[in-house]
């Protein structure tokens, strides 16, 4: 599970990953990426961060009740071998700006590799520009999008998840406002078209499982060639 840290004033979030989700990343089950957007939106949202908190505790009030299980008995050789080896290097944090210390999460500050406005940013048509972060794994995607003031987006589905975390500026998607710090979590059966609200530039933090499926006639062209 990332670790959460509340390195930033919280903002008011009026939506928030669902319950099942948070149970999940408590239980350390989620991926990377989506463990990462979990831990960004909880740095944000003082609810989430209280009730991670609490599931925690739960987490830990079951452990005790867990019988014990046998070990091998050179489990504690194994332990004091282990103690003789060099301790691995501590990742240092890169030196950001004051603009990325007051957009970006501490959990994800460390996957940037630098501050916002020296990313390598890749333009996606005149639309929008992203960043893919370094998980460890290529299963899941998890990129920033820097999407310019009033920009609609292409309507699109999805092959699987899309989770969403506005860091800055918002968007409008099917009549309902994301700002700072609000998360969304689609799935295939939703399909959507944000706006981006037309008086600043909205960073987003998105983490997929599966390409987007665009809608429309040139969308069907052009699907077979996304890739997550």
């Amino acid at each position: 599970m990332i670790t959460t840290n509340p390195s930033i004033t919280p903002a008011p979030v009026s939506h928030h990953p669902s319950p099942e989700t948070l149970l999940a990343y408590a239980a350390g089950a989620l991926s990377e990426g989506v463990a990462l957007a979990i831990a960004c939106h909880a740095s944000i949202c003082r609810d989430c961060r209280r009730e991670l908190g609490r599931l925690d505790a739960v987490g830990g009030e079951i452990m005790t009740d867990v019988s014990p299980a046998a070990i091998g008995s050179d489990a504690l050789d194994r332990v004091l071998a282990r103690l003789d080896e060099p301790a691995p290097a501590a990742p240092v944090a890169p030196p950001l700006d004051r603009e990325t210390r007051s957009l970006v999460p501490r959990p994800l500050q460390r996957y940037l590799g630098g501050s916002l406005r020296a990313l390598p940013w890749h333009h996606v048509g005149r639309m929008f520009e992203e960043v893919r972060l370094p998980l460890s794994g290529t299963r899941v995607k998890a990129t920033l999008m820097r999407i310019k003031p009033g920009q609609i987006m292409p309507r699109h589905s999805h092959g699987g998840l899309e989770y969403t975390l506005v860091l800055a500026g918002g968007y409008q998607d099917n009549g309902v406002a994301f700002g700072r710090g609000d998360f969304s979590e689609l799935d295939s059966n939703d399909e959507h078209q944000p706006v981006a609200d037309p008086d600043g530039e909205c960073l987003c933090l998105v983490v997929l499982d599966a390409p987007v499926r665009l809608s429309g006639f040139v969308g069907r062209l052009i699907n077979p060639f996304l890739r997550v």
